[in-house]
């Protein structure tokens, strides 16, 4: 009876704390409760707890043009608080592109995170809490 009762209160059907007065009162129901016993059930309350699969309330990917390589400062500061970034460099001279591009490489290495190119001089920048699946292929080689 106690899977059901689990399998009932993970998708929602009963309450946990009808779950636990009932398991309760089948237990026990003549002895009252040792505070060891009532710290042995909050422990299990607590181990029972139903953590919700849409935990991050909102999440943001920041599309991001520097002119420079000051700029760079912000885009770390965005990856640091888990943000994703769309780098686009194209409008800096190609020495500031590599700068800035190294940088935000080594942000993302200290931070466990990812880079990908997504275009020409266009790079998404994501953190380790975002997965980047596939590749787009570069079709300028191509032709």
């Amino acid at each position: 009876m106690g899977v059901m009762n689990k399998f009932m209160n993970f998708i929602g059907l009963q309450e946990e704390e009808e779950i636990v007065e009932r398991e309760r009162i089948i237990e026990t129901p003549e002895e009252p409760e040792t505070p060891l016993q009532e710290q042995r059930t909050k422990q299990q309350q607590n181990k029972n707890n139903i953590v919700s699969i849409h935990s991050q309330k909102n999440s943001r990917v920041v599309l991001h043009e520097p002119h420079s390589f000051d700029d760079s400062q912000e885009i770390a500061d965005h990856l640091r608080s888990r943000r994703t970034v769309v780098v686009n460099l194209q409008r800096v001279r190609p020495e500031q592109a590599v700068r800035i591009f190294d940088f935000l490489n080594g942000t993302v290495y200290a931070l466990n995170g990812s880079i990908s190119k997504i275009g020409p001089n266009i790079f998404l920048c994501a953190p380790d809490s975002v997965e980047i699946q596939g590749s787009i292929s570069d079709f300028l080689h191509e032709a």
